[in-house]
């Protein structure tokens, strides 16, 4: 999977994230399509945090790169 996709499409969610004071880090990305993502700022500490990587950041990758099967957030 191209790291640099991953990374154009993090760039196109990063303004909603960053409107709310938070960011996302893209960390690693992997062969076996799991691509892991770093929540920061405002959105670190979230209690919404698992539906904006789920419902935004997860549901944005897989819309534009189907070889991507989850997104999991690391510390």
């Amino acid at each position: 999977m191209d790291r640099n996709k991953v990374q154009e499409i993090l760039d196109k969610v990063r303004p909603g994230l960053q409107a709310d004071g938070g960011d996302v880090e893209l960390v690693e990305v992997n062969d076996s399509g799991t691509v892991k993502v770093r929540l920061t700022g405002a959105c670190g500490g979230c209690p919404m945090a698992t539906m904006t990587l789920k419902m935004g950041i997860e549901r944005a990758l897989k819309n534009e790169l189907p070889e991507v099967k989850k997104v999991e957030q690391v510390n």
